[in-house]
């Protein structure tokens, strides 16, 4: 399985403007740059879309692993925040903190934590973004 995205991007530092498309259209030349990334101009940015897509991946991945544990999750929400910081040579994203919230119904909260820390060992996500330290946080609702 394959899966594509493309970015454009015309001009340079803050002046630069771009675009990012999804296969799938879900994103449709949306824009990007200097503002939308380190500023509040409308737009996504990498850093937004990583954390997106490792929140979605986790999530799921936990899902997998409550059903084949004999639970299903009534309810789960996944925040993953994104830390970009400046380094020696340049920027890099130097953490990422998952923060899920769920309702599942027989498993106690001990359970649910081993699980969720299982989902964020396997997740193809997390296991593609090995050399950032990855935290989380469990909340039994």
């Amino acid at each position: 399985m394959i899966r594509t995205a493309s970015a454009r991007y015309e001009g340079f530092g803050k002046a630069g403007k771009g675009h990012v498309t999804t296969q799938s259209g879900v994103l449709s030349d949306n824009p990007y740059g200097f503002n939308t990334r380190f500023e509040d101009e409308p737009g996504t940015n990498p850093e937004e879309l990583i954390g997106a897509a490792h929140a979605g991946c986790f999530t799921m991945a936990l899902s997998l692993i409550l059903n084949e544990a004999g639970f299903t999750a009534e309810s789960m929400e996944t925040t993953a925040k994104v830390t970009l910081e400046k380094v020696e040579d340049g920027f890099a994203i130097t953490a990422i903190h998952l923060t899920l919230t769920g309702k599942v119904p027989g498993a106690d909260e001990a359970t649910f934590t081993e699980l969720a820390n299982k989902a964020k060992a396997g997740c193809p996500i997390s296991k593609a973004l090995a050399s950032v330290p990855i935290s989380l946080e469990v909340h039994a609702a």
